[in-house]
């Protein structure tokens, strides 16, 4: 099996490649090799996925696969992953794209299936994307309508039998560079009391980025469309018991201190920002992957992801530099404040 993974330096990309490597597969990756690290068992290919001289070097002297796992298009536009499908498209079988449940017209405020509405896509996916009119959610649907357009890019060049979109939420574990799980892992360490947003049974679904790895590995092997959500169950994982699980593993000697959404919402706190994964929007904790579990996706236990994730970064492992980290995390002073008002 020879498979090219787009974006093999980050996060996800790495899972996908020590994967497939165990599998004894082929790999080949293409990045621009300015940050991540070097994965071994792959062949590294170095370019810019929105250069065209660079993909057709990649199609030219190295293909052809049986499979491409895209983990990297979360900021281009549709036209670069369409003319990177374009690209690929007589040299490789098929295309497993990573996607988000944030195609959904009705992230986050509604229940969400693989049969829930999507954004509806550019006539013309190489056009660039504008704000749109008419936003139902309350929350600025760019992002998913980008995505939206990126998916059709796809599924309009390789065809439907030879996609798989697979949409998950909100990918933790070893390696996460976004700062979420390792903001609240570092704040459980330091102790004391600690600000805990909104009701701890509140379910959350984050899921393991290693077991979305597993399951796009599979999905190259599968035939025919496929689209699903990739979520933990709904309700088998809460705030609380992540929080708990994060106080536990750091041995911390915190106090979880819960605060409820009115409180944080009147002081003003940012949603998933300052204090990460906290959102008081129904749909983050009612995405339906019954149709992944079907295929055989497989969730791990948060417990686990956040103790793999402590070991990760207490063995001196530092996450890819990025701009999104220093967005996450909530000011001591601003935190001691919130809580004096909450008693």
């Amino acid at each position: 099996m020879r498979i090219l993974v787009l974006g093999g330096g980050w996060f996800l990309g790495p899972a996908v490649v020590a994967g497939a490597v165990t599998r004894g597969w082929d790999v080949t990756t293409f990045t621009r090799g300015r940050s991540g690290i070097a994965l071994p068992g792959a062949t590294a290919v170095h370019g810019d996925r929105e250069r065209p001289d660079d993909l057709a070097r990649l199609a030219d002297e190295y293909g052809p696969w049986d499979a491409v796992i895209d983990t990297s298009a979360s900021a281009l536009s549709s036209r670069d992953v369409l003319a990177g499908a374009r690209a690929l498209e007589l040299v490789a079988n098929r295309y497993v794209y990573v996607s988000t449940v944030a195609v959904y017209e009705g992230w986050p405020t509604e229940p969400l299936s693989t049969d829930s509405a999507v954004w509806e896509a550019l006539v013309r996916v190489d056009q660039e994307l504008e704000q749109p009119p008419g936003a139902t959610s309350g929350i600025n649907p760019v992002y998913g309508r980008r995505k939206a357009g990126t998916e059709r890019a796809v599924t309009d060049t390789f065809g439907l039998a030879r996609t798989s979109l697979l949409r998950p939420g909100v990918l933790l574990g070893p390696g996460e560079y976004v700062g979420r799980l390792p903001w609240w892992l570092h704040r459980a360490e330091r102790g004391g009391r600690i600000l805990a947003p909104g009701d701890p049974s509140r379910s959350v679904q984050p899921v393991d980025v290693r077991d979305v790895a597993v399951f796009a590995l599979d999905q190259a092997l599968r035939v025919g469309h496929q689209v699903h959500n990739l979520a933990a169950p709904i309700g088998r994982e809460t705030m609380g018991g992540l929080l708990q699980a994060c106080v536990d593993t750091t041995g911390s000697s915190g106090t979880l201190v819960w605060v409820q959404d009115d409180v944080l919402l009147r002081h003003g706190l940012r949603q998933w920002t300052e204090l990460p994964l906290w959102w008081t929007h129904p749909g983050t904790s009612a995405i339906d992957a019954t149709s992944a579990v079907e295929a055989g996706f497989v969730s791990r236990p948060l417990t686990e992801t956040v103790a793999d994730t402590w070991a990760w970064l207490r063995s001196g492992n530092k996450p890819v530099p990025h701009r999104r980290w220093e967005k996450h995390g909530l000011d001591p002073d601003k935190e001691r404040a919130v809580l004096a008002s909450a008693g």
